[in-house]
This record gives C-alpha cells, sequence and structure tokens, in this order.
C-alpha cells in the first residue's frame, strides 16, 4: 500500500440515488449520501488489493462539500488518493465529477480492521 494510490468509482444519476428518494431532499438531483457512498466506495476499493483475506476497512470520518447539482442520466465519477498512512488509519483525497465540472470533494478517514473481530463486537 503507497501514498498516492487511486482508484475512480463510478456511477449514474437514476431515480433510486436523488435527494428526494434517498430523504435528503425534494428534487430529482443526484443525492449528497449518494455521492458520500460513492466516495466511500473509491477509497474502499483504493486500497482493498492490499489487504489480506481476513482484513477490510471501515470508513471513520467523512469531510466533505457538495457544490454543484446534477441531473439524472448523468455519470458521476469518484476519485479517491490515499494521502495518509498512520499506522491502521488510512486518509484519502476525494473529487466527485460529473462530467468535468466538480461536484464535490472532502477529506476522507478509514481504519483497517479484522472482519470477524469486528463483527463480533456488534
Amino acid at each position: 500500500m503507497n501514498i498516492g494510490a487511486t482508484y475512480t468509482a463510478e456511477t449514474l444519476v437514476k431515480k433510486e440515488n436523488t435527494a428526494i428518494a434517498l430523504g435528503s431532499g425534494n428534487l430529482e438531483v443526484f443525492a449528497t449520501p449518494a455521492m458520500i457512498a460513492l466516495m466511500e466506495n473509491a477509497a474502499m476499493n483504493t486500497v482493498a488489493p492490499f489487504l489480506n483475506e481476513s482484513e477490510t476497512t471501515v470508513g471513520i470520518l467523512m469531510n466533505t462539500t457538495h457544490i454543484a447539482a446534477s441531473a439524472i442520466g448523468k455519470r458521476i465519477t469518484a476519485q479517491a488518493k490515499l494521502t495518509a498512512i498512520e499506522g491502521k488509519k488510512l486518509t484519502f483525497h476525494i473529487v466527485a465529477y460529473d462530467g468535468e465540472k466538480c461536484i464535490g470533494e472532502g477529506v476522507h478517514e478509514r481504519f483497517i480492521v479484522n472482519k470477524e473481530k469486528f463483527m463480533s463486537k456488534l
């Protein structure tokens, strides 16, 4: 696992991931919770190839902006870049785009955990 590793996740804006469908607003535009989920997916997949089968990462912090709306049918991408590794804590810079237009960006932190141990605490 190296600083600078990246991964890009993508989705299409559909009725199911709009603000009105997710309850985060009352318009048919890409929902902020959907953008954040896409950002987390990009971060998770950035480091997944470097973990063993008993490990995964869990999100612990998301500090983001959502600065532009996206209509149904638009393709959204989120690119995560690993910027810091502090033991089991990983920090990412993530930017989301609607085509060439930046729609949001932020800092996301994840922790590497043992899957079985994590689930046993629930």
